[in-house]
């Protein structure tokens, strides 16, 4: 009887905690997974929630997702992109102290450099939202008897960003930020001891007006990665991390 009471206690202490979703072609998606890992305070080594590794549906339905959107986003004039970045920058000033203090809680940092850790990454936000000036292309006339020459630079497709746990605003929003303002799609892929930030990132720039799809964010460790790494149609990938990742 004890030890059915324990099992018990034990089920229900793990049920007590949120679980994190996907965030899945505009939908914050509860995963399929039955594999999870503990987010946890470095403060005081308490759960804050629980991780899904997404399933290998999820990742496919994300990138599904990102390649259809793509065809929509690649389309949208410059100018409506940088406007949603415009919103975007000013709901994370506006959610700044909510950002911090989640950074806090699952990272470990002092408010005040958790607040440092948004105003750099929020500096890209703000050099994205002037991303026309670096898309414009080349041309030259008379390289050659009757030749004229041009450049455009297009967007690639589907992008994905794989994101340490030390700066869980700043690097993030080095990645899909300028990515998506040059008009591709995005996967990411946040670290497993820091996902709550990215989660409040996405739902800001989805508040932003950014279309359904052309964020996706996924959750994993080695196989998440592996999926990314693997995947044909995902065109560029940004990474940051340390030795033991980046030989992964």
């Amino acid at each position: 009887i004890q030890l059915k009471f324990n099992k018990l206690f034990i089920v229900n202490q793990i049920n007590r905690y949120t679980t994190i979703k996907n965030f899945i072609n505009g939908q914050f998606i509860e995963s399929n997974s039955q594999q999870f890992i503990n987010v946890i305070n470095p403060a005081n080594n308490e759960v804050i929630n629980r991780l899904p590794l997404s399933t290998i549906d999820e990742l496919k339905q994300a990138e599904k997702g990102a390649i259809d959107a793509f065809k929509l986003w690649k389309e949208v004039p410059v100018q409506q992109r940088q406007r949603i970045l415009f919103q975007f920058q000013q709901l994370i000033r506006d959610h700044t102290n909510e950002l911090a203090e989640c950074i806090t809680t699952e990272q470990g940092k002092t408010l005040a450099d958790a607040k440092g850790d948004i105003f750099r990454g929020l500096e890209v936000v703000e050099s994205a939202c002037n991303i026309g000036q670096s898309l414009m292309g080349e041309t030259l006339e008379n390289l050659s008897t009757g030749i004229d020459t041009y450049s455009y630079r297009q967007p690639l497709g589907v992008t994905a960003g794989i994101a340490p746990f030390n700066f869980p605003a700043m690097i993030p929003l080095w990645m899909f930020p300028v990515s998506i303002a040059c008009g591709n799609t995005f996967i990411l892929k946040p670290s497993e001891k820091v996902p709550n930030t990215s989660m409040i990132l996405a739902r800001l720039i989805q508040q932003a007006g950014l279309p359904d799809g052309v964020l996706q964010v996924i959750h994993g460790t080695h196989d998440a990665v592996n999926f990314i790494c693997d995947a044909p149609s995902i065109r560029a990938i940004s990474f940051v991390g340390g030795n033991e990742a980046g030989a992964h």
